[in-house]
């Protein structure tokens, strides 16, 4: 079963469309499946920072 999106706005260099467009052509994977992946990807980096997302080494 597919989660729900929330629709939201994003703005993006021409150069990153242009780049993003060109592998969803050659990957046909929606343009917006990788502005979710890179999404994932920043939220993984910065976990820590994140509330309610202590170690118990911070404890």
């Amino acid at each position: 079963m597919a989660r729900k999106k929330v629709s939201t706005t994003i703005y993006i260099t021409p150069e990153q469309n242009e780049l993003l467009k060109a592998l969803n052509q050659k990957t046909k994977v929606p343009v917006a499946e990788y502005i979710r992946q890179g999404i994932d990807l920043v939220l993984e980096k910065y976990k820590a920072q994140l509330p309610g997302q202590s170690t118990f080494d911070e404890l």
